[in-house]
């Protein structure tokens, strides 16, 4: 008779049941730490976009009562949030499994709203032209508009994100590049709306500092006030230029792809040229022609969006046809 548990055949399949389950527990750990890798790997190389979607928020709140702040950032994040799981990545990852030449077009098309809606500000700036009310008084924004035109930019450079988290993770399974897109949005959206809340936020605790009794704490407290207008300005100033940066190194880099390499080549020249003449300072440097070239373009593509948009859309807005007056 069998004298160890082991000797009993239905223990013995216990067993092997056991070790299969233990090899499977160990192969889905492997594979949550090989989508935690490439979900980071992927959101290092959209950082810049990041960068720029965190500095083109804080505009959006500009003009808005304190208290209504976070609940306005709140909207534009769950908005965020709704563009790139139910839009963008089910529409990212179809596009580039069946018609993977569709996606650059498309991130074109939206890189021009980019270099449109940067160079309407430059404009409105430059013009200093203002939403005024009856009063002649400047109107405050209304909240539904704000939430809609900045979930409408955040899409914009969704997209972008998306688009290059998903060139980090192309050769990954189709599942696999799903959850890793995921993971990806809900952490950038989180990073980003949270960094934004916190700087719309530190006039508050700004205040709340100078009523302390440390004379230290206060005088920190009361410069942090008087810092964040113009943190904020310096923000808005940021973020159109960001506009104008992604969205005209979106068409860049966008049109390199589609064979019409002149402008892409003469930008990579003397992105060469400037780091081959900056020695240690090279990288920097040639990061910045490439930069500001792109912003440049951006800002040239924009400015032509506006005057095209001015002569029809906007002019036929503000004058309607006589046919509809005189009804």
């Amino acid at each position: 008779m069998p004298t160890d548990w082991k000797d009993f055949p239905l223990s013995g399949g216990l067993v092997a049941l056991f070790d299969d389950v233990a090899v499977l527990a160990r192969a889905a750990a492997a594979s949550v730490d090989d989508i935690g890798v490439a979900a980071a790997r992927a959101s290092a190389k959209a950082a810049g976009v990041v960068v720029d979607d965190a500095a083109v928020t804080p505009q959006y709140v500009r003009g808005l009562a304190a208290e209504r702040e976070l609940p306005i950032i709140r909207r534009i994040a769950v908005g965020s949030l709704r563009n790139k799981l139910l839009i963008l990545l089910p529409a990212v990852l179809l596009l580039s499994q069946f018609v993977p030449a569709l996606l650059t077009p498309i991130l074109m098309l939206g890189g021009a709203y980019l270099c449109y809606e940067g160079a309407e500000k430059v404009w409105a700036k430059l013009g200093g032209h203002h939403d005024a009310d009856a009063t002649g008084e400047e109107a405050l924004p209304d909240e539904d508009t704000v939430v809609s035109g900045a979930v409408r930019t955040d899409f914009i450079l969704s997209a972008e994100i998306m688009v290059i988290s998903l060139n980090e993770v192309v050769d990954q399974p189709f599942v696999s590049r799903a959850v890793i897109l995921a993971v990806v949005a809900l952490g950038i959206t989180v990073l980003v709306y949270g960094f934004v809340g916190l700087i719309v936020k530190m006039d508050d605790v700004g205040l709340r500092l100078a009523e302390l009794p440390r004379k230290g704490v206060a005088r920190f407290g009361r410069g942090l006030v008087k810092a964040m207008p113009r943190l904020l300005t310096a923000l808005t100033v940021v973020g159109t230029a960001a506009m104008l940066w992604v969205g005209g190194h979106i068409l860049l880099v966008g049109t390199d792809e589609l064979g019409l390499t002149i402008l892409y080549d003469a930008v990579h020249h003397l992105e060469e040229a400037a780091k081959a003449a900056t020695g240690a300072l090279g990288s920097v440097v040639g990061w910045l022609v490439n930069t500001l070239a792109s912003a440049l373009i951006g800002l040239v593509v924009g400015a032509a969006v506006v005057v095209v948009m001015s002569l029809t859309i906007h002019r036929r807005k503000a004058h309607p046809t006589s046919e509809t007056t005189s009804r």
